[in-house]
């Protein structure tokens, strides 16, 4: 049955907040993954920035002794040959790593702000958001 119109609208403010919690839960557990799998990418390509003569010549020991232009335009270039790769690893672990907490489940359609009854569940029995007991037949993964 309908909810009322102030009821409605208090539902849809839980929901659309539980939903940006969501929502920033996973850009922060992607932000956290992406940032630590391309460290390495980060810090090569920093260095060849910064000991570049064109760029940012450093005064760095390291800059003066180790790296002349040539060896910094090598590492600016590594750097962004392996970020694709890394790209991919970074990628395929939020993915196994949302897939295996169930994150993406733990979205709520709007449908339960609009009427009563509703559950607060779409996956099986391990999501760790979702009610227990709920025996829906929706999965969000195959």
């Amino acid at each position: 049955e309908p909810r009322s119109p102030w009821c409605c609208l208090a539902w849809t403010l839980v929901i659309g907040t539980m939903n940006c919690l969501v929502f920033l839960l996973n850009l922060l557990l992607m932000f956290v993954i992406f940032t630590v799998v391309l460290l390495p990418t980060i810090v090569v390509v920093y260095f060849g920035f910064q000991c570049h003569s064109q760029v940012l010549h450093s005064s760095a020991r390291y800059c003066k002794s180790i790296l002349d232009d040539n060896s910094s335009s090598a590492l600016i270039i590594l750097g962004f040959v392996i970020m694709s790769p890394l790209l991919v690893v970074a990628m395929a672990i939020y993915c196994s790593l949302a897939r295996r907490l169930q994150l993406l489940v733990c979205f709520q359609p709007y449908s339960l702000a609009v009427y009563k009854g509703g559950r607060w569940c779409h996956g099986g029995e391990g999501a760790p958001c979702c009610a227990r007991g709920c025996n829906t037949q929706l999965k969000a993964w195959v």
